[in-house]
């Protein structure tokens, strides 16, 4: 039996938060969107709201893990199994790139980075979202319960206090902003923009937007969310 049809609320909440990020998209983008790349699918539902939501031909790509491709639930979407630092594209394939919380799983991500670079057209735009390394407290939206997101909190307080607060000494801990706009620029050409406070406010309305007024968002905020577009080749492509 899949995913969807063993937890339907999970499903549902999920969705409301790939269906916020498809109007960040919306709101940021212009240009037509007609290929979409997803790096780190997981089970691929994402993938195919992403490719309902925006009307592309969307392709997700994970490694397999813990999670199996979730054919149904990801239509129309086709799903890869593939290595996100050996894309298996063409340069310039797709006019989107989207990556939501795999940076972190992923050792070298500079080299994925790299990798999305490369099969995104001159001119493209990504999105990467990643959790916050500076957050306060996270999992408060995640998949579990209370005694679950309390446990997972301690787990990571006790990695801070060990020196162990970095994902490639096995943390879930994320990027804290300046860290992904970082990776983003070097490997894209160009400055990308924070789209972490609009992601929120139209996932929790005012609540989201009351705390951003506070200038804690930097650490209040559990994730962070940026956006961009690669930098224009010479001679310009029709994107730039």
């Amino acid at each position: 039996m899949l995913e969807h049809d063993i937890d339907p609320a999970y499903h549902a909440r999920e969705a409301s938060k790939s269906l916020a990020l498809v109007d960040v998209i919306k709101d940021n983008i212009s240009m037509p969107i007609d290929d979409v790349l997803v790096v780190g699918c997981g089970s691929g539902r994402e993938a195919g709201l992403l490719a309902r939501g925006l009307q592309s031909k969307t392709v997700g790509i994970d490694i397999r893990g813990e999670l199996s491709f979730d054919h149904i639930g990801s239509a129309p979407a086709k799903l890869i199994e593939m290595d996100a630092r050996e894309l298996q594209f063409p340069d310039g394939t797709f006019d989107f790139v989207f990556s939501f919380h795999a940076l972190e799983h992923i050792p070298h991500p500079e080299k994925a980075i790299a990798e999305m670079a490369r099969v995104l057209r001159s001119g493209g735009a990504y999105l990467v979202g990643t959790p916050n390394r500076h957050r306060l407290i996270g999992y408060m939206g995640a998949i579990g319960s209370i005694k679950d997101k309390i446990r997972w909190n301690f787990t990571d307080f006790k990695k801070r206090l060990k020196g162990e607060w970095r994902n490639e000494a096995g943390a879930h801990a994320g990027f804290t902003q300046r860290e992904l706009f970082d990776l983003c620029s070097a490997a894209f050409g160009s400055n990308p923009i924070s789209v972490s406070d609009q992601y929120y406010s139209k996932l929790y309305g005012r609540l989201a937007t009351g705390l951003s007024l506070t200038q804690m968002d930097s650490i209040l905020l559990p994730c962070v969310y940026v956006m961009g577009k690669k930098a224009c080749a010479s001679p310009p492509s029709p994107n730039c």
